[in-house]
């Protein structure tokens, strides 16, 4: 019993897909911890972040899943979740979506003395809960989402160096850009429900096709504070090779759907978007150790 609550808990926030945002997140901390010549800094900080990552990203989703359990129940793409299926409670969500923000919040604390972490902590969350609301008003949620997991990199920074410079507002940029068009892509599937439901999403706005050329936009623009961050850091050949890397998986993410053929989305979603985050931190890490 407690063993198949606790799984449905993980798969209600989607725990596996923490791998989007926390590689840019390691990335951010091992930038900072490499420009103050302390490579490996305090293992406790790298923990904190790993943490925090884990109980923002949980308290978020779990909100997410609360926000939209009325339109998840009648989406026939999204009616098997947990809480419309009635494997979970409104009730026990919300205590878990609780519990997630005040350790997240709590969590902040592992870096003491910079205080930065707990000051910036509840703005930070707020911001990350309010997302579950936008596509109520606005067709921008997707940025929205995106400067939400932008933020990861620059909070990482911040926990390790104390102070905010170019490097991880480039990185968050990208993120940004990268989320944004990869969300697009996926409200793709629901065009036609959020325009009878009456929610914002840029596919409502554009219509399925303008909104993949969007999204294209988006991850081309990516590139951009990539090669940005590796020129004023400066990185070197691995990073470089490595933002190659993401350009040819974006290139990849967009053969795979179709306006007229969205059966892969998830394929371009969930395991090429991995790939990206992954593999840059890979390439990264190896840049800064030779």
């Amino acid at each position: 019993m407690i063993r198949t609550r606790i799984r449905d808990f993980l798969e209600l926030i989607r725990f596996s897909h923490t791998l989007f945002a926390l590689p840019f997140a390691l990335m951010g901390a091992a930038l900072a911890a490499h420009s103050r010549g302390a490579w490996h800094g305090r293992w406790r900080d790298w923990l904190g972040i790993v943490v925090c990552m884990a109980t923002a990203r949980s308290a978020a989703m779990a909100l997410n899943r609360i926000a939209d359990r009325h339109h998840d129940k009648l989406n026939p793409r999204t009616a098997a979740r947990h809480i419309p299926a009635g494997r979970l409670s409104v009730q026990a969500v919300a205590v878990f979506a609780a519990c997630s923000s005040a350790c997240f919040i709590a969590a902040t604390l592992i870096f003491l003395p910079n205080r930065l972490p707990l000051l910036l902590s509840v703005p930070v969350l707020l911001w990350l809960l309010a997302y579950s609301y936008t596509k109520r008003f606005t067709s921008l949620a997707h940025v929205w989402l995106g400067v939400s997991l932008g933020l990861a990199p620059i909070a990482a920074w911040i926990a390790i160096a104390g102070n905010v410079a170019w490097p991880p507002v480039l990185l968050g940029l990208a993120v940004m850009a990268w989320v944004a068009g990869f969300d697009i892509i996926y409200a793709c599937q629901d065009a036609d429900f959020d325009r009878s439901a009456g929610l914002q999403s840029i596919p409502r706005l554009l219509g399925v096709r303008r909104a993949l050329w969007t999204a294209a936009a988006f991850h081309a623009a990516m590139i951009v504070p990539l090669i940005g961050l590796g020129l004023i850091y400066p990185l070197g050949l691995l990073y470089f090779l490595g933002v190659a890397g993401v350009a040819g998986l974006l290139l990849y993410e967009h053969a795979l759907v179709r306006p007229d053929d969205l059966s892969r989305v998830n394929q371009a979603f969930f395991h090429v978007n991995a790939w990206i985050s992954i593999g840059l931190l890979c390439a990264t890490v190896l840049d800064l150790a030779v």
